[in-house]
C-alpha cells in the first residue's frame, strides 16, 4: 500500500469513530488526555500517534467492538510504518538470549602493563565486570552483585512478529519489566475492581449503552448567568461559553443546564428504569459576583425537562412538560416517563435543570438501566467527569454586558435586576 494510502486509510478510520462519538474535538481530548488540535491532526492525517494504546483509548471510549479495535490496530501499524524511516538490517542473527556481540576494536599498541579496553555500555545496571579485549583478568569483588535478569521483550515480540520497540510504542510501556508489572497487577486486581467479578465468576458484560452529556448550556439558547471572583472580558458566543468560563474559574449562578443524549450500543433495547441525583459536597453560596450572559432572544419553544430544587436533603429530579408556542394555538410536549426505551436507532435526550439558592453543590446524576435480564448503574458528571457544580446567587451583584459602550454595566442599568 502507497504511503499517503496508509496514512490515510487509518485517519479515516478516526474520522469514522469521532464521528460516531459526536463530541467535539475539545470535549474528546480531554477524554484522551491530548489536546483538540492533536486529535484533529489524527483526524486528518497530519499526524500519525506514536503509540497506539491513545487511538485504542479512542475506539473504546467511541463503542468500536474487537473486530473494529483489531482493524484500527492493523491500519495504525501501517501508517506508523509509512511514517519512519526503514530500519538498518542487523548485521548478524543473535541466538534467543544471547547478548550482542560487541564491537571490534583495533589490539591495542604493545606496551608496559596494559589496560584493559572497555567494550560498549550495554548494560547499564550493576553487575561483574566484563572483558571485551585481551588484558589482564579483572578480580571479582568480595561481594559480587547479581546479574540482571534478561530482558523478555525479545522473545514476545519474536513470538507475535513484532520488533521489540514496536512492542513498546504500541502500547506506551516505557519498558518490558513495567509491562509484566502492569500485567501482574491488572490481574491481581481484576477481581476487586471489575464489576461482578468474583472467583469462579466470569465478569459481567459491559454496559449495552452509551452518552454524551453537555453542561455549558444557556437557557433556550439565550442566556445563563455566572458567578465570577472579579470582572471578566467581554461574554461570549453560546458556543464558546465552556471555554470562556473555564478561563475565568466561572461557577454556574443559581441554575445549570444539563443534556444527556442516550441511546443503545447493540440490536437490544435499553430501558432506562430512573433518574436519580447525588449531591457529594455542600458549602455556603459563593460570596462572588454574578454576570449575566444574554442574547436577547427569545424562545418560542420551552422543551421538557427535569426539574431538580438541590436545596432539598434528598434531591428529586421531577419530570415535566414542555411547550411550543410556535403554532397559533401551541402545544404540550409531553414529559419523560420512565420506564423508557433507547436503542441505536432512537436516542433520548434528557434535559436537566437544577437549582438552589442556599449552597455551593457539587451533584452526580445517576441512570438506571435494564437490558436482556441485566440491570446497572451509570452516573453522569460534566464532560471532564468531574461533579457539576451549582452555586446560589441570590442577593449577589449582577451585571449585565452593554454591547455598545462595550463595558459591563449594574443589573439596574440594564433592566435585568437580580
Amino acid at each position: 500500500m502507497p504511503k499517503d494510502a496508509a496514512v490515510e486509510e487509518f485517519a479515516g478510520l478516526v474520522r469514522a469513530l469521532k464521528a460516531r462519538d459526536g463530541r467535539s474535538y475539545e470535549a474528546l481530548g480531554r477524554r484522551l488526555s491530548v489536546s483538540a488540535s492533536t486529535l484533529h491532526r489524527y483526524c486528518s492525517g497530519a499526524t500519525v500517534p506514536e503509540e497506539f494504546a491513545v487511538v485504542d483509548r479512542l475506539a473504546r471510549l467511541c463503542g468500536a467492538d474487537e473486530e473494529e479495535r483489531r482493524a484500527l490496530e492493523a491500519a495504525w501499524t501501517r501508517a506508523d510504518d509509512a511514517r519512519r524511516p526503514p530500519t538498518p538490517e542487523p548485521r548478524a542473527e543473535s541466538a534467543p538470549g544471547s547478548e550482542p556481540a560487541p564491537e571490534r576494536r583495533p589490539e591495542p599498541e604493545p606496551g608496559p602493563d596494559p589496560a584493559p579496553t572497555p567494550g560498549p555500555e550495554l548494560d547499564l545496571t550493576p553487575g561483574p565486570e566484563r572483558q571485551t579485549a585481551p588484558g589482564p583478568r579483572a578480580e571479582p569483588s568480595p561481594d559480587p552483585q547479581p546479574h540482571p535478569a534478561p530482558e523478555l521483550d525479545p522473545v514476545h515480540a519474536r513470538a507475535s512478529g513484532l520488533p521489540s520497540e514496536r512492542r513498546r510504542r504500541r502500547w506506551g510501556w516505557p519498558g518490558v519489566v513495567g509491562g509484566a508489572l502492569a500485567v501482574v497487577v491488572t490481574v491481581a486486581l481484576g477481581a476487586v475492581l471489575l464489576p461482578g467479578k468474583a472467583p469462579g465468576r466470569p465478569a459481567a458484560p459491559p454496559a449495552p449503552l452509551t452518552w454524551t452529556v453537555a453542561s455549558d448550556l444557556w437557557e433556550n439558547g439565550c442566556g445563563h448567568t455566572y458567578l465570577v471572583r472579579r470582572t471578566p472580558p467581554p461574554p461570549p458566543e453560546a458556543a464558546d461559553a465552556r471555554s470562556w468560563a473555564a478561563a475565568q474559574g466561572a461557577v454556574d449562578g443559581g441554575k445549570t443546564l444539563v443534556r444527556v443524549s442516550v441511546q443503545g450500543k447493540g440490536t437490544a433495547a435499553v430501558v432506562l428504569q430512573a433518574l436519580h441525583v447525588r449531591v457529594v459536597e455542600r458549602s455556603a453560596p459563593l460570596p462572588w459576583t454574578a454576570y449575566r450572559l444574554d442574547d436577547g432572544c427569545g424562545g418560542a419553544v420551552t422543551p421538557r425537562r427535569f426539574e431538580v430544587d438541590l436545596d432539598r436533603p434528598r434531591p428529586v429530579a421531577r419530570a415535566r412538560d414542555g411547550y411550543d408556542a410556535s403554532g397559533q394555538e401551541g402545544r404540550t410536549i409531553p414529559a419523560v416517563a420512565f420506564p423508557y426505551a433507547v436503542s441505536v436507532g432512537e436516542p433520548e435526550e434528557l434535559l436537566v435543570s437544577a437549582g438552589t439558592a442556599g449552597c455551593d453543590c457539587r451533584w452526580y446524576l445517576e441512570l438506571e438501566w435494564s437490558s436482556e435480564g441485566r440491570r446497572g448503574t451509570v452516573r453522569i458528571g460534566d464532560e471532564d467527569g468531574a461533579p457539576f457544580r451549582t452555586s446560589g446567587a441570590k442577593g449577589r451583584p449582577v451585571y449585565g454586558y452593554d454591547s455598545v459602550g462595550r463595558a459591563w454595566i449594574t443589573g439596574e442599568e440594564s433592566g435585568q435586576g437580580g
